[in-house]
């Protein structure tokens, strides 16, 4: 069932460790095939080098396990939380990379203070708010991925492909499985990129809209002319 769905979300999740994003097994990636309504995920803490296609699970959109012998990741339920919410992702990717935990644990967003993250992010990236313990105790990992669509009512998804989830860390999405971890890249590289930007000047102002803008459109926007159109 869903092999070739199977197969990307293997080499996404491979891709986790390949791009430096999580040591042991801090960290998932997921994907959806919209016409049956199913998941593919990574089983619960299962290393990367050991992980195969028989490995990974088909659970439906209510949680129920379709295919697979192991657990499901712990962080399923906030994977079908964006999916049900955003019917226009097709994956979606979770990490504990270093600088991305660090502004979340910080409770900061990242804010834009360069060309190198405005061609990615329109502007800062968003920060969630911090669950209630009536949330934490409830639904942990459900709560977990309605309170990052709560916050991404106010800001556009396609612009903004990622979150940092307050005290926890990033998640990330995209059209497909392999599109979310590497927005998960590029998150954590920006993310670094801020943090030693306000090592070197604590006083340092987010790059001007206009800049922001300019960055963004020039790769994203309807004109945007940004590497080959026939290639």
């Amino acid at each position: 069932m869903l092999e070739k769905l199977k197969e990307e979300v293997l080499k996404a999740n491979k891709l986790i460790k390949e791009y430096n994003l999580a040591i042991l097994t801090w960290g998932n990636v997921s994907g959806i095939d919209r016409e049956k309504n199913m998941i593919v995920i990574k089983p619960s803490g299962v290393d990367y080098d050991d992980l195969t296609v028989d490995d990974l699970v088909v659970v439906s959109l209510d949680a129920r396990v379709v295919e697979g012998k192991l657990n499901p990741s712990t962080d399923l339920k906030t994977h079908i939380e964006l999916y049900k919410s955003f019917p226009e992702i097709g994956g979606v990717t979770h990490t504990h990379s270093t600088y991305a935990v660090v502004f979340a644990q910080a409770n900061m967003e990242i804010p834009c203070l360069g060309t190198t993250h405005a061609d990615n992010f329109f502007g800062s990236v968003p920060l969630t708010r911090y669950l209630t313990e009536a949330e934490v105790f409830e639904d942990y990992e459900r709560n977990t991925g309605k309170v990052i669509v709560e916050t991404m009512k106010k800001y556009d998804l396609h612009s903004n492909p990622g979150i940092l989830v307050a005290g926890h860390g990033p998640f990330t999405w995209g059209k497909t499985p392999i599109e979310s971890v590497k927005n998960s890249l590029i998150l954590e590289k920006i993310a670094e990129m801020a943090f030693k930007t306000m090592l070197l000047n604590p006083d340092v102002k987010d790059l001007p809209e206009y800049v922001i803008k300019k960055h963004y459109l020039r790769k994203h926007g309807p004109d945007s002319y940004y590497g080959q159109k026939n290639r």
